[in-house]
Order: C-alpha cells, then sequence, then structure tokens
C-alpha cells in the first residue's frame, strides 16, 4: 500500500511510546481509593483524556483534584515505560515539520513519557491542555492539522485507540491503527490497520510536496 500525504498525526500511548504498565497501576490505585471496578476503570480510560474518563466514571467527584491525583501518580510512575518498535526508524524518516504528537495526556505527563521512551518531542505539540474536548471528539486532530499548516484531509492520523481513530476520522484525516491495545475487528474507523510501525517506509517528495508512505495492512476479518 502507498499513499501521499503532507503530514502525519501520532497518537502517543500506544504508537510511539508503551506507558501500559503505569497507567494499570495508577488507574487500578484510584479505582480501589474511590470504590470502582479497577478492569472496567483501565479500560474507561484509555485512549482519552484523564479527566473525561473521571468524569464519567465518577461525577460526584471533584473531578479536577482527582485528575491531579492520578496525573501525579502516572508522571511519577516510568517504570516499563518504553519506545514502541518502528517508531524511531519512522520519525528518522520524517522531516520536522511534517510531523506533530496529539495526544490525550497532558503536557508535564506526556513530557515525561517521551523522555523516558527516549524520544524528542516536536518543538510544538497537541495536549490535553489544550482542547476543550478530547478525544473522540474532533477538535485535538484538527488542532494538529492546524499545527502543521495543513488541511486535515492531507494528513495521516496514526491511533491504537478506537476513541482515537474515531477522532481523526471525524477530523477528516486519514487514519492508520495499530493493533497493540485493540483487535483489528474494534477499529472500524481506521482506513488502515498494521499490527506495529516496524517497516513503514517514507519517501519525502521533490520540492516539498508532501511525503510517500508505503507499508503492508493487515487485511480485515
Amino acid at each position: 500500500m502507498k499513499i501521499g500525504i503532507k503530514g502525519i498525526l501520532f497518537d502517543m500511548d500506544g504508537v510511539l511510546v508503551s506507558s501500559i504498565g503505569s497507567v494499570e497501576r495508577s488507574w487500578t490505585k484510584w479505582a480501589l481509593e474511590v470504590g470502582l471496578d479497577p478492569v472496567e476503570a483501565i479500560e474507561n480510560a484509555h485512549g482519552r483524556r484523564s479527566i473525561d474518563s473521571v468524569r464519567a466514571m465518577r461525577p460526584d467527584l471533584d473531578a479536577e483534584a482527582e485528575n491531579q491525583k492520578i496525573e501525579d501518580w502516572e508522571t511519577e510512575d516510568r517504570e516499563g515505560v518504553e519506545q514502541l518498535a518502528g517508531v524511531g526508524a519512522l520519525i528518522a524518516q520524517l522531516p520536522p515539520s511534517a510531523w506533530t504528537i496529539v495526544t490525550s495526556a497532558t503536557k508535564r505527563l506526556a513530557t515525561a513519557r517521551l523522555e523516558a521512551a527516549g524520544i524528542t518531542p516536536p518543538a510544538r505539540f497537541i495536549t490535553a491542555d489544550v482542547v476543550a474536548k478530547g478525544k473522540p471528539d474532533p477538535e485535538p486532530y484538527r488542532k494538529g492539522a492546524e499545527l502543521l499548516g495543513f488541511d486535515a484531509g492531507d494528513c495521516l492520523v496514526i491511533e491504537d485507540a478506537v476513541s482515537g481513530a474515531t477522532a481523526g476520522r471525524a477530523a477528516g484525516c486519514k487514519v492508520l491503527a495499530t493493533t497493540l491495545s485493540h483487535s483489528i475487528e474494534s477499529l472500524d474507523a481506521a482506513d488502515w490497520v498494521v499490527e506495529t510501525l516496524e517497516g513503514i517506509r517514507v519517501t519525502v517528495l521533490e520540492g516539498n510536496q508532501g511525503l510517500e508512505l508505503e507499508f503492508q495492512p493487515l487485511l480485515r476479518p
């Protein structure tokens, strides 16, 4: 498969960085503290802003205060946070002006995780702090495209979560999903699905005319 685009909008957790251990430990701790099922809390927390998850699961609590507590735990817990397969090679092929990150984490948490994984973030990227509505709303990816100076339709979103793939499609972007955290069956909002980012080849077109990506998508059942 070969596609032509101008920019790439990367989700962070589950795409660039594996932070599942930190996420599970922090949300388990919070769930037990507030009387929720940890498994359900972790499932509901994945792929969207933590404050939105808190509001959805315990609307009776002070969402700002609870969210700050969870963020502190996640920021401090860097055990097992690492760069995912294929990430370094893919980013190395991209001009700095052609990619950014669109994450549901706050800038503080995102910076800590990227640092732990050995990834230098772009100069500007989209975090939970700068959007009014998080994924699955399209606002984060629309802002990401604007940040790069491209139309959303000229951008590729790379996601691992259903909420993120949904947000990317709603924003008008093309969507490539990985199967790190969700099954291929659940990622129907994605245009294409791959297992990991390994083996994706990038050609920078002459005259700053964009990028050509080549990859082998999985066949849908």
